[in-house]
Parts: structure tokens; C-alpha cells; sequence
């Protein structure tokens, strides 16, 4: 494999490159900072660790319509159910992903993980599919509903036009990826904020749930597992609706070199985190459906609209509101992290050189971050984005299951490795033996999109033979990778 030279350069006089290969110490490391070299600084705090899992994890989907899992259960009591094993089974996962987090102090998440468990080949084809769908595609889906819930206060009586919905989700995705170029200490204030605001808003809806129960409303609960039986058929298609809502957790890995204390704070932030998800989103199940029963649930384009105007009155119209900060939130969230994975990919020499570049006064992947944004803007203007997700959500939890996988092959294989915070070892087990076991359900389950899905991920072993592998290739094409 083809591998940059450790070099310490300006480029342009905005950038300057740190060694590649992964070989760039981490600010925990004993060797030394060459002079003059700039580095990713430690700024991540536990609130601020905090905050990021709890702003990227609660987006648009609690508050819009939590109906997928409600569709493919069948009833109230099994939904909730699932509600609250996913919230474990996630646990579960984050305390893998704390493990690997104070163990391997290197950023970019699945990646790195992947990279040190199997090799470079698996680690490139996930760098590949991220980078090309999945976080152009999730990026534009949060950031829609990011448009549309802006708009809504402005629209309450007539139909929001699609083209104005595009244009302030354009706006708003490159503020999130100009704010995150600027500075790291400012994009984890405004993450704090929009975190608080997430929390304030599910209280809105919990607090008056739970009146609501002590008032005697509890008709929509009695025969709580009565319904249409849950099949085989839907349990993966309700397995992704829920993990895709918890999905966040690992996302504080991916920043893992500029957490202070990592040991104890990559573990704490997970756990105190997951906990506050969890309960927050049960609590929340159970609020709707004081007020809105199965049949309306599935109806209702917006459930917290709906529960809204239906105990609020006109304070309702502060939800829209709370839905697009939210939104926002995991919009900054997710670009903060993911670049992190792209920064690393290239330090490794899995992606073009420039992406490795950190800016000499701002100290931030700058880059890494812009990268994302032609990409995220043609999947915003083209495209049916909601199947591209269902073609992919696969693929994001086939790797997950694969990195933990890699968690207990790392156990045998380098068991001398320093872990300062251990889970036992049934834990990672369970996790990847269910999220492994889902997916080849959801082969079963859903042959089309899954395989479509399969057949794109399939494309970055190609890839990774052309660009990596392939050592004779012409001086325009080296050039164009900026080797």
C-alpha cells in the first residue's frame, strides 16, 4: 500500500500538515511536537463530551414521528418495549465504544477502529461509503427537516413551498460548516445551548405526559400489547427505526485526541449520556400516547405537534421552533465529528492529502470540514434521500457490529494492550452477535434495498485497489490525489 511521507509543510500559508500515517501523536503521547507543528487541541470537556453525544443522538426523529417501530410492532406495549431495548442494547454498544475510546487514543471513531482490529481494506471501504452517501445523505436529511420546522410558524396555514424549504436548509448547512470551521471552542458552546434546548424541549412534552397520567389517562395503554402481531418481517425494519434515533453515541470517539482526560471523561460522558437519552425518549413514547392513540400516531405527520396543540394551545407554536433547533444541534454535531474521521483517513493515507491539514490559527480541520459540503448540497437538490438512507442504514450498522466484533478479536490478539476502562465480555458479544444477526435479517426481510445498499458499499473494495493499492499510476492522476 502506497504510503505518505511524514513531512511538516504550509500549504498556502493557511494549512500545515502534520506527520501522516497515523504516526501524528495524539496530545496524550510522550513523543514530543516537532517545532512549529500544528495540532488539534484539547478542548472537548466532559460537558462539552456530553453535549455532543446528546446533541447529535437527539435530532429530528423523537419529536416528528417516532412511528416507524409504533408500524412495525403492531402495538403500543411492543413498541415501547423496543423503545427501551434499543436504549440498552445502544448502551451496550457506547460502553464498547468507551472501551476502544481509552484504549486505542487516536480520533475517527469506526475507522481507526476498524483499521487496528482488520486492516486497512475494511477501514477504507467504510471511510469511502461515509464520505460519498451515508454523511452527505444524513446531513441533508437532519438539515431538511432543519428547513422545514424553521419555516413553520411562517406557513401555519398553507403549505410550505419545497424550494423555500431548500434554500434556508442550504443557508443552514453552511453556517453549521462555516461555524465548525472557525472555531472548536465556539461549535461546542453553541452545541452545549442547542443541547439544553433539546432537553427543555422533551421536558415540554414529558412534564404535561406525565399530568396526564396522574389525571387517569391511561385508556390508550389498557390491552397494551393487543394489535397486529410483531413478525419477522418488521423486527429489523423496527430495530433500524429505533437504533437509527439513538444513533450518536459513538460519535464522541471520533473527536477522541481532543478530549481532555479521556480515561475518565470518554466513559463518564458516554454512560451519563445514554442514561439521559434513554429515559428522555420512553418518557417520551409514553407522553404521546397519554394524549394521541396508535391509530392517530401513525396518522400524524409531526407527533409532538400534534400532543402539542392538543394540551398547549397557542404555545404549541414554540415547538416547530424547538424541532429546528434540535435539528441544528445534530446538524453541528455530526460535521464536527465526522470530519474527524476524514482527518484521520488521510493522515493514514486512505484520502486525499489536503484533508489532513490543520489550520495555523484556528486550529481546526478546516479542509475536512469543506469537503462535505459540495457533496452535502448535491444529495440536498438531488435525489430521493430517505431511500438512499434505507439502501445504507445496513451498511452503518454492519460495520458497528464489525468494530465491536473487533473489540473482543483485540482482546486475544493484543492483550497487553492498556485498558483503563474494560466492559465484560458478554457485553460486546451480544451487541455485535445482534447487530450482525439484523442485518442478515434485513436481507431477508428487505432483499432490495439491502442488496442495493450492499451493492454500494461493494464499490469501495475497487476503489481502494485504484487509489491505494495501485502503485504505477500516471503523474495527473497522482497530482489530482495530491500525492
Amino acid at each position: 500500500m502506497v504510503r505518505k511521507a511524514a513531512v511538516t509543510t504550509l500549504s498556502n500559508g493557511s494549512c500545515l500538515q502534520g506527520q501522516a500515517n497515523g504516526r501524528l501523536p495524539s496530545m496524550d503521547s510522550e513523543q514530543p511536537a516537532q517545532e512549529g507543528k500544528v495540532v488539534l487541541k484539547k478542548k472537548v470537556t466532559l460537558l462539552r463530551g456530553i453535549s455532543i453525544i446528546i446533541g447529535t443522538i437527539i435530532g429530528a426523529g423523537i419529536f416528528i414521528s417516532p412511528k416507524g417501530i409504533l408500524k412495525n410492532t403492531g402495538s403500543v406495549g411492543m413498541s415501547l418495549t423496543v423503545w427501551t431495548a434499543c436504549g440498552i442494547l445502544s448502551l451496550f454498544g457506547a460502553l464498547c465504544y468507551a472501551e476502544l475510546g481509552t484504549c486505542i487514543k487516536k480520533s475517527g471513531g469506526h475507522y481507526t477502529y476498524i483499521l487496528e482490529a482488520f486492516g486497512p481494506l475494511p477501514a477504507f471501504v467504510r471511510v469511502w461509503v461515509e464520505l460519498l452517501i451515508i454523511r452527505p445523505a444524513a446531513t441533508a436529511v437532519i438539515s431538511l427537516a432543519f428547513g422545514r420546522y424553521i419555516l413553520e410558524p411562517f406557513f401555519m396555514q398553507c403549505e410550505i413551498p419545497e424550494l423555500a424549504i431548500k434554500l434556508i436548509t442550504a443557508v443552514g448547512i453552511t453556517l453549521v460548516m462555516v461555524l465548525n470551521s472557525t472555531s472548536v471552542s465556539w461549535s461546542a458552546r453553541i452545541q452545549i445551548f442547542l443541547t439544553f434546548c433539546k432537553l427543555v424541549a422533551i421536558l415540554i412534552i414529558i412534564v404535561p405526559g406525565v399530568i396526564q397520567l396522574i389525571k387517569g389517562e391511561t385508556q390508550h395503554f389498557k390491552n397494551a400489547f393487543a394489535g397486529n402481531d410483531a413478525s419477522v418481517m418488521g423486527l429489523p425494519l423496527a430495530f433500524y427505526s429505533g437504533m437509527y434515533a439513538y444513533s450518536g453515541w459513538f460519535y464522541l470517539n471520533f473527536v477522541t485526541e481532543e478530549v481532555e482526560n479521556p480515561e475518565k471523561n470518554i466513559p463518564l460522558a458516554i454512560c451519563i449520556s445514554m442514561i439521559i437519552v434513554t429515559v428522555g425518549y420512553v418518557l417520551t413514547n409514553v407522553a404521546y400516547f397519554t394524549t394521541i392513540s396508535a391509530g392517530e400516531l401513525l396518522l400524524s405527520k409531526a407527533v409532538a405537534v400534534t400532543f402539542a396543540e392538543r394540551l398547549m394551545g397557542n404555545f404549541s407554536l414554540a415547538v416547530p421552533v424547538f424541532v429546528a433547533l434540535s435539528c441544528f444541534g445534530s446538524m453541528n454535531g455530526g460535521i464536527f465529528a465526522v470530519s474527524r474521521m476524514f482527518f484521520v483517513a488521510s493522515r493514514e493515507g486512505h484520502l486525499p492529502e489536503i484533508l489532513s491539514m490543520i489550520h495555523v490559527r484556528k486550529h481546526t480541520p478546516l479542509p475536512a470540514v469543506i469537503v462535505l459540503h459540495p457533496l452535502t448540497m448535491i444529495m440536498l437538490f438531488n435525489g430521493d434521500l430517505y431511500s438512499l438512507l434505507n439502501f445504507l442504514s445496513f451498511a452503518r450498522w454492519l460495520f458497528i457490529g464489525l468494530v465491536v466484533a473487533g473489540l473482543i478479536y483485540l482482546r486475544y490478539k493484543r492483550p497487553d494492550m492498556p485498558r483503563p476502562f474494560k466492559v465484560p465480555l458478554f457485553i460486546p458479544a451480544l451487541f455485535s452477535f445482534t447487530c450482525l444477526f439484523m442485518v442478515a435479517l434485513s436481507l431477508y426481510s428487505d432483499p432490495v434495498n439491502t442488496g442495493i445498499g450492499f451493492a454500494i458499499t461493494l464499490t469501495g473494495v475497487p476503489a481502494y485497489y485504484l487509489f491505494i493499492v495501485w502503485d504505477k499510476k500516471p503523474k495527473w492522476f497522482r497530482k489530482l490525489l495530491g500525492k
